[in-house]
């Protein structure tokens, strides 16, 4: 009997580091013991490993059996040590010969009672961390092999079952190593549900919408009942920059740790469109948890967070949006520690003008009381409603446009100026840390947005009559430079800083 060593890794926040798997077998009376910070379910895995190495005609130790997760300040949590576990015992017990190169060998996976592995969370981050470390080998269960195989550097072997790993370590019958398909296109274009072309009337909102994808600006859509917020709200995405590969395996690693990840499709092509109930919880929004999780806003990076019926969520749901709005980041702090989550994506919330929803219809009359539509509108603090650059009325279409048999400009035409305007930015910031209007700066506003005489006027008017805030001021700025760059403009002209202060909330008569 002897002190085996085998590694595996946790996952921490969005990244992953590589903890040691310590099996150490001696003389006393039977018991299975774990160390080394293991929450519930890595408890649990004793009977889950037991049950395994039986069933995989091997034999369990009947000694005084203790395991080590090291580091051991460091917190273990999930099923995924399952298989180090067992290899650890198997070799404690010299049932399988010692590891070749214990310390650039990976194994990851979780057990059923019959040895089989199941699939596991968080393999893309473990991977990612792998290569950096120089590890070269990586056991893993079959389900994850595809996700794996998206990081080059390390030799992935995926595993189905706890006695086919047994012949493989004994050298009876090798495991194939997995290749991936490199050959595998993005066909993100044929996975957008909804479409612009789709869409009758609304040519304004379609226009602010536009400019949101162009720019990464947030909108406010206000409309009464089926007018069709929702839809408008859903073909964002397909007007958007197409994903970029760095930026596509960045949402799958986001998509990998909160174990929504498709085993059909292990790379996520296409934008992400998230749209939580407005019963959502503070914690559901931004991430949490014992062990933090992503949240809504972080599983939405780089895509769309749509909240549908917006003064309907909590007040401090929407005050928690405040910092990933103006920051791209969430910071989650616990007692354990604090995880940083990316948080960049564009917001669109939708309300109805009051609670019955037909303020601002012609032809319906609103039967809320002005106390009623006061209250209903002041669920939404001003410095959130400051945060949200495009605020755009969304009228009842005719029905002289629903039965209108012209189809709309489509999607992919609208998305070629908005990718068009974001290369201007891409090269306008090339030397800085962004990548769109909406994340500028004051520094970066002073010099990218100078305007003229005949501007400066304009602007000066609006920020005395609307009473604009310093926030507000410069938000129209960046809103401008957006509409400038879809003309494939360099300077900033009056017509631009109109429209943009068309966009800014205006006070509904009751």
């Amino acid at each position: 009997m002897s002190v085996a060593k085998v590694l595996s890794a946790a996952v921490l926040g969005l990244d992953a580091a590589p903890v040691e798997v310590e099996a150490d077998v001696s003389a006393g009376l039977p018991c299975f013991n774990i160390v080394g910070l293991p929450d519930k379910a890595v408890e649990e895995s004793k009977e889950r490993v037991r049950s395994a190495i039986k069933n995989s005609n091997s034999k369990m130790a009947d000694r005084r059996l203790t395991i080590n997760l090291a580091p051991a300040d460091l917190p273990k949590a999930g099923p995924a040590y399952d298989l180090p576990i067992a290899v650890g015992i198997l070799t404690a017990t010299e049932q399988i010969g010692q590891l070749a190169d214990p310390g650039k060998t990976l194994f990851l996976g979780e057990l059923s009672l019959d040895g089989r592995l199941r699939r596991i969370t968080g393999i893309l981050p473990i991977m990612l961390m792998a290569k950096a470390k120089g590890i070269g080998q990586a056991y893993l269960p079959e389900d994850n092999a595809a996700e794996a195989g998206l990081v080059d550097g390390v030799e992935i072997y995926p595993v189905n079952s706890l006695k086919q790993l047994i012949y493989h370590l004994k050298n009876e019958k090798r495991i194939r190593q997995y290749r991936p398909d490199n050959n595998q296109e993005n066909q993100a274009e044929n996975f957008y549900e909804y479409d612009m072309a789709y869409i009758k009337g609304q040519e304004q909102a379609k226009r602010a919408l536009e400019i949101a994808a162009a720019g990464g600006h947030n909108v406010l859509l206000s409309g009464p009942p089926g007018s069709g917020k929702t839809l408008l709200a859903r073909s964002l995405p397909s007007i958007m920059p197409q994903l970029s590969p760095a930026e596509s395996l960045e949402v799958t690693k986001i998509y990998s740790v909160a174990g929504i990840l498709s085993a059909d499709l292990p790379l996520v092509t296409i934008r992400p469109f998230r749209s939580p109930h407005h019963t959502a919880s503070d914690i559901s929004l931004v991430g949490g948890g014992q062990h933090p999780k992503p949240g809504e806003v972080t599983l939405a990076h780089k895509g769309v967070l749509f909240l549908d019926e917006l003064p309907e969520f909590g007040r401090a749901v929407l005050e928690a949006l405040r910092q990933p709005l103006e920051d791209k980041i969430i910071t989650v702090s616990r007692a354990a520690g604090t995880l940083q989550f990316p948080a960049h994506f564009i917001l669109v919330a939708a309300m109805n003008p009051c609670p019955c929803g037909f303020l601002t219809d012609p032809k319906r009359n609103c039967v809320c009381t002005a106390a009623q539509i006061i209250r209903y509108q002041k669920k939404i603090s001003g410095p959130l409603l400051d945060r949200i650059d495009i605020n755009i009325e969304v009228p009842q279409v005719k029905y002289e446009k629903l039965v209108d048999e012209k189809v709309a400009e489509e999607s992919v035409k609208i998305r070629d100026r908005v990718e068009k305007a974001r290369e201007k930015q891409l090269t306008r910031f090339s030397e800085l840390k962004i990548f769109s209007n909406s994340e500028m700066k004051v520094r970066e506003i002073k010099k990218f947005c100078s305007i003229d005489e005949k501007s400066k006027i304009l602007l000066k008017n609006a920020v005395n009559q609307l009473n604009l805030s310093a926030r507000a001021y410069h938000r129209i700025l960046k809103l401008a430079r957006t509409i400038a760059d879809l003309e494939e403009l360099d300077r900033i002209k009056p017509e631009h800083i109109a429209e943009s202060i068309q966009y800014r909330p205006k006070e509904q008569e009751i």
